[in-house]
């Protein structure tokens, strides 16, 4: 019975270019209920495995990792075919300045917004004791990503075009599927049809980047100054 769920779920994680380990299967398997009906069962090994470090947890065949050259910078231009699975390390807006940034991350600590040209504070409801429903004006990029695929290699990549979904506010640990990237002289060139957000996060990776950005954009302003 246990064999035959473990089919049915490798199958369907399958289907989506996910390959988990058979550690990772038997984990998931000995935390869920026997009862649990099959639909839920594959929606919850997709959602917990996009929630892993797929370095530990996929066991990708070689067309799902970049190619082991893939960094060399004497390749002028090439194509990876894929589908590559990876994981987003880190991201960085290129289309604005880190002072512009760090201003950012301060008034939205003040609990100030921007609308328009204008600077709201976002005040409490008196009756719901909440703030006012308002989504951080977000920028438009370009991006700088830092990826990772299931064996550990990483590289950069350039936005090209807007992503929806992939922006400042996207959770560290993201993972994508890359279709036919152009990569030049070592760095990845993203479009919205090459890349699929899958989802999925690494709590503790995007907690620690959440709570150093500031310091991280500050430093690296310094050193331009």
């Amino acid at each position: 019975m246990a064999a035959g769920i473990a089919a049915e779920l490798t199958q369907h994680l399958n289907a989506r270019h996910l390959y988990p380990t058979a550690a990772w299967m038997q984990g998931f398997l000995s935390t869920t209920r026997p009862n649990t009906p099959l639909p839920a069962m594959k929606q919850t090994s997709l959602f917990r495995l996009l929630a892993t470090d797929i370095t530990t947890s996929l066991h990708q065949p070689a067309p799902s990792v970049f190619p082991s050259d893939v960094l060399k910078g004497t390749l002028q231009s090439r194509i990876v075919p894929g589908p590559v699975v990876c994981q987003v390390l880190d991201i960085e807006d290129i289309g604005n300045s880190r002072w512009s940034q760090v201003e950012a991350i301060e008034a939205r600590e003040r609990g100030e917004m921007t609308k328009g040209r204008e600077i709201v504070r976002v005040v409490e409801q008196e009756n719901e004791g909440t703030a006012e429903a308002a989504a951080p004006t977000q920028s438009k990029g370009p991006f700088k990503l830092l990826l990772q695929d299931s064996k550990g290699l990483k590289i950069y990549a350039m936005e090209l075009r807007g992503i929806d979904g992939i922006n400042t506010n996207m959770t560290m640990g993201t993972k994508l599927l890359l279709r036919n990237v152009h990569v030049r002289r070592g760095v990845l060139m993203l479009e919205p049809n090459n890349v699929q957000v899958l989802g999925g996060k690494l709590e503790a990776l995007d907690k620690a980047w959440k709570e150093g950005r500031k310091e991280r954009l500050m430093a690296a302003a310094r050193t331009t100054e």
